[in-house]
C-alpha cells in the first residue's frame, strides 16, 4: 500500500533534518549517522513510512561514511536517474512513499554478490 502525503503533511511528521534528507533529497554528513557502523541482525525500514527496505544480512562496511548495502528487499526501492552535481548518478527512493534514501554505485569492486553499493543516509532509515 503506497503512502501519498503532501509535503506539508510530511513536514508535520518528520524532524527538520529528516524532511531535508528524505523529502528534499539532502545528504547527511559522512560518518555522522547512527547506522554507519551498526551490524546487528534485523531489518532497516524507511524513516518516513516504515516500509521494510534492507535486511542486515546485505549490509557491509564500505568505508564510505554512510550505511552500505549490496541489495534491497525485492520491490522495496526504486531507482531514478539523478543529474544533479553535473554528473549522472542513480538515486534510490522508497518504493512505498518516494522518500530519498541515497544513491547506488556499481562496479566499485566490493566483494559482494551484486557489486553494488547502496549508499543510504542513516536518517532515511529506522532499524528494527
Amino acid at each position: 500500500m503506497s503512502v501519498n502525503k503532501s509535503e506539508s503533511e510530511w513536514q508535520a511528521v518528520l524532524s527538520p533534518e529528516q524532511f531535508r534528507v528524505l523529502r528534499q533529497k539532502g545528504t547527511e554528513a559522512p560518518g555522522t549517522g547512527e547506522y554507519n557502523k551498526k551490524f546487528d541482525d534485523g531489518v532497516y525500514h524507511c524513516g518516513a513510512c516504515n516500509a521494510p527496505l534492507y535486511k542486515s544480512t546485505t549490509k557491509f562496511d564500505s568505508g564510505c561514511g554512510w550505511p552500505a548495502f549490496f541489495d534491497a528487499i525485492p520491490g522495496a526501492v526504486r531507482r531514478n536517474e539523478d543529474r544533479t552535481l553535473g554528473m549522472v548518478r542513480t538515486e534510490i527512493v522508497c518504493a512505498n512513499c518516494d522518500s530519498h534514501l541515497g544513491h547506488v554505485f556499481k562496479g566499485e569492486g566490493f566483494k559482494t554478490p551484486t557489486d553494488e553499493r547502496h549508499c543510504v543516509n542513516s536518517i532515511s532509515l529506522k532499524f528494527n
